[in-house]
């Protein structure tokens, strides 16, 4: 569906204030969709401080930024074999992607109900969405995030078969890079950010970029179209 716009946040959430090398950037303000939606176009995202991603709600940019340049993705031999094992669906089980994301037996989880109900929200107005990974019926792996143009800002992602969130995590640059010659000679720009670089998704391609150039590049990827399969 084509996404709709939400009724603007009643905060001001910008990086006016946010001192190098720090992540965290404010406390505060709610989970509405007009003021998850602004934090995302300004290169912020909420997680909350407490226990568990319990309150307070916390605004991060990390400094640096961990993004995926999408032909920057590595695919090793095995999972291109394991790739072909998985059927790939797109928003046909965003709830059950985010719940599997917010098991709290996980190791370091921090969705709470409140972040899986603005997550809800944002998937019925046509702004978050779910690729998933499917085997013999079952839901075994995915991820989910926020579109908006050319920026597919990751937030959490599972498995519950080996491969199964890495297939996911190269469906989804699949679906971002069909028509990306076309996006660049037309100005445009694609990028997925998962926030921060880890030792297991720098495997796949993941880099850092400093805070300064991921929001300079912002502005590009906001007004890119979305890819075909999200307009």
């Amino acid at each position: 569906m084509t996404p709709v716009e939400p009724a603007p946040s009643r905060w001001a959430l910008d990086l006016g204030g946010a001192t190098p090398g720090e992540d965290l950037v404010g406390v505060g303000a709610d989970l509405t969709p007009g003021t998850v939606l602004q934090a995302y176009r300004r290169g912020l995202f909420p997680m909350g401080l407490g226990t568990a991603g319990g309150p307070p709600l916390g605004w991060w940019s990390p400094d640096p930024r961990g993004v995926l340049e999408l032909d920057g993705l590595r695919v090793s031999r095995s999972l291109r074999r394991a790739r072909r094992g998985f059927e790939v669906r797109v928003d046909t089980a965003f709830a059950e992607v985010v719940a599997a994301c917010a098991d709290p037996r996980r190791e370091g989880a921090w969705i709470t109900p409140g972040i899986t109900r603005a997550y809800a929200d944002l998937h019925r107005l046509g702004w978050a969405h779910s690729v998933e990974t499917w085997l013999d019926g079952r839901l075994v792996g995915g991820l989910y995030g926020i579109a908006v143009g050319g920026l597919f800002a990751g937030e959490s992602m599972f498995h519950h078969v080996t491969d199964a969130s890495k297939v996911a995590l190269v469906a989804l640059v699949e679906l971002l890079a069909a028509d990306l010659p076309q996006v660049r000679a037309d100005g445009g720009d694609r990028l997925v950010d998962v926030q921060w670089r880890t030792d297991h998704l720098a495997t796949l391609g993941v880099s850092e970029v400093s805070r300064d150039t991921y929001t300079a590049r912002l502005p590009r990827l906001l007004h890119t179209p979305l890819p075909d399969v999200w307009r």
